[in-house]
């Protein structure tokens, strides 16, 4: 299947920011392929519009593109709370994406600006979702824009996180610290993403101790490009009306809509995600030493132990 191309507006970002050369495109592409084939410990994807994303998220440089892509099966393999039993059509799934705690918006600033990824946090808690499953389905979201999503291959993503109506107690009571850890470093790590920002809106007062928590989970350039919106009109300022949907003052459509739109989409992968779940690691044939849970992670139990104020 040949290569998507590129708007003339994400092609100049390509061009500037990712060091695209489009003449160079093929000969890095079978550069990894042919790396993939000989790593013994590997089994990996090989369409070769994903392997582009992840040359593009990795500016060209090929040795961090084997890096990524190596990380990227890691923790597929060694994280089966979110990567295993991924059937879009299990009860636990389905239900997730009937109430949609974490939607692409479908509409960007501009044509080459980056994909708005909106977290509406406490509908975890009101609609009784759990959590891992909320986790997976925001991983299986993921693998989507991987494989379609230009805008996010290219400039990048901005994360929009509802902090309404949440609460320090349905942390402690329902989240794991190893879960949390688990999550942010495939975001962070396991993904060829550019995240352009983390925009924190409807803040409460419990906000201060929240970020407390998962603070220590979040890399260095993630935290420097936090921002944190307490009115609509501060998340107005940041955030062009034109791209929220019309529930937070936008004009994006409902998100009724688009939580309809994306439980089709992924349900529409089902083959995709049954048959995905070959691929990944298999430490016993990895040179070195193993890559296991304990040491990618190396954390585990609960925030019941954290002292609130």
């Amino acid at each position: 299947m040949p290569l998507r191309e590129l708007s003339t507006e994400l092609q100049d970002v390509a061009i500037k920011e990712l060091n695209e050369d489009p003449q160079r495109i093929p000969d890095d592409l079978a550069h990894i392929k042919t790396w993939l084939s000989k790593q013994a410990y590997l089994t990996a994807r090989t369409d070769e519009q994903l392997l582009l994303t992840f040359l593009r998220g990795c500016k060209y440089s090929l040795e961090r593109t084997k890096e990524k892509i190596d990380m990227h099966y890691t923790l597929k393999t060694i994280t089966p709370e979110i990567y295993a039993d991924r059937d879009p059509l299990r009860p636990e799934i389905q239900k997730v994406l009937s109430v949609g705690p974490m939607l692409p918006l479908p509409k960007t600033a501009h044509p080459a600006g980056p994909r708005y990824n909106l977290a509406r946090n406490s509908l975890v808690s009101i609609h009784d979702l759990d959590q891992a499953a909320v986790f997976k389905v925001s991983a299986m979201i993921q693998d989507i824009l991987l494989l379609e999503d230009d805008n996010l291959a290219v400039a990048g993503t901005t994360l929009l996180h509802d902090m309404s109506n949440l609460s320090m107690t349905h942390i402690i009571s329902t989240v794991s610290p190893s879960l949390v850890k688990k999550i942010m470093t495939c975001v962070q790590h396991g993904y060829p993403n550019r995240i352009k920002g983390a925009i924190f809106f409807n803040v409460t007062p419990v906000f201060d101790a929240i970020h407390r928590v998962f603070k220590p989970f979040l890399t260095e350039k993630v935290r420097d490009r936090m921002r944190i919106c307490k009115t609509p009109e501060d998340l107005h300022q940041v955030v062009p009306k034109s791209v929220l949907p019309e529930e937070l003052g936008g004009e994006g459509g409902k998100i009724e809509d688009i939580v309809a739109y994306w439980k089709t989409k992924v349900e529409s992968y089902r083959d995709w995600f049954i048959e995905d779940a070959k691929y990944g690691t298999n430490e016993k044939n990895r040179p070195g030493k193993p890559k296991t849970s304990e040491s990618i992670y190396g954390i585990d139990g609960s925030f019941r132990q954290l002292a609130v104020d």
